[in-house]
């Protein structure tokens, strides 16, 4: 029997990049794992690739567009309609380096990498707990340190900087308090949660950045494959089974920003749950 036999993922964003090489080696140890994303061809791709390389055929996807709430919803709905446990969501999705709004109404990098996650692990939270012991992931980033806090005016209109590299801060930094949160809303239920930096990785996250400065970006990042290990650490060693709501830099506990505090953890939560709320009413 392999190791992760029996157990079944679901990482977004996963037909590229680190979460590719994420799939890649879960399915190489015999885990069921479901794709979210938004190309079916680029999603069926990913999945025959992996399954050549890797002779696990049970590999499935769904659609998935973070910035489109609605979208978000039928994903979820998509998923728990099948029947199937979940035992761990890894967030992997992210978008970095484009300016402009997502299509429910927020700061693209933010409404993308922290409203759409946000969301969609709220509609599969309690099936992961029935599925559990389970784990929710979250891949942040070591920007989150050059975020000062977070402007709410500012995550509901368009990017302002040139780059929108510091909208992408503050949506990293969103994905380290929804973390620290989650696993405190979450403790005694079997279900622990992560969030992690991956390394300055050259993956598809900088596909909105000028084609020459991403050249010479990608010229000093580690590879995809390197990039996915401390997500696959957080999903599935037992060394960190006993933690939640912590994060992580290349496999160990790192101190975060210190503008990440419970007081700004619990706010962000609430401010979350109403924007998913307003967004649902017709």
């Amino acid at each position: 029997m392999s190791e992760l036999s029996g157990r079944t993922f679901l990482v977004t964003g996963a037909n590229t990049g680190i979460g590719k090489e994420t799939v890649r080696d879960l399915a190489g140890r015999g885990a069921r794992v479901v794709i979210a994303g938004r190309s079916e061809e680029k999603n069926r791709a990913a999945i025959r690739e992996i399954a050549d390389q890797t002779g696990n055929t049970d590999l499935d996807w769904i659609p998935l567009d973070l910035g489109d709430l609605a979208s978000v919803r039928q994903a979820a709905a998509t998923f728990l309609a099948s029947g199937e446990p979940l035992h761990v969501l890894i967030n992997n999705a992210g978008l970095a380096g484009k300016r402009g709004m997502t299509p429910s109404g927020f700061e693209l990098a933010f409404g993308t990498n922290h409203v759409g996650t946000f969301l969609l692990t709220e509609l599969l939270r309690d099936h992961i707990v029935a599925s559990g012991p389970g784990r929710i992931v979250n891949v942040a980033s070591t920007g989150h340190y050059r975020a000062k806090g977070i402007d709410w005016n500012a995550v509901r209109r368009p990017s302002v900087t040139r780059t929108a590299f510091d909208e992408y801060c503050v949506s990293k930094l969103a994905n380290v308090l929804h973390a620290r949160e989650l696993g405190r809303r979450l403790e005694g239920t079997g279900v622990t949660t992560y969030s992690l930096h991956p390394g300055a990785i050259a993956s598809d996250v900088w596909r909105e950045v000028p084609p020459g400065l991403r050249h010479v970006m990608k010229l000093f990042m580690k590879d995809t494959t390197q990039g996915a290990q401390t997500s696959l650490y957080c999903a599935t060693s037992p060394d960190v089974a006993g933690e939640t709501g912590l994060y992580y830099d290349d496999r160990k506990v790192k101190q975060p920003s210190r503008v990440v505090t419970d007081e700004l953890a619990a706010e962000l939560w609430e401010r979350s749950e109403a924007w998913v709320a307003e967004a649902a009413r017709p």
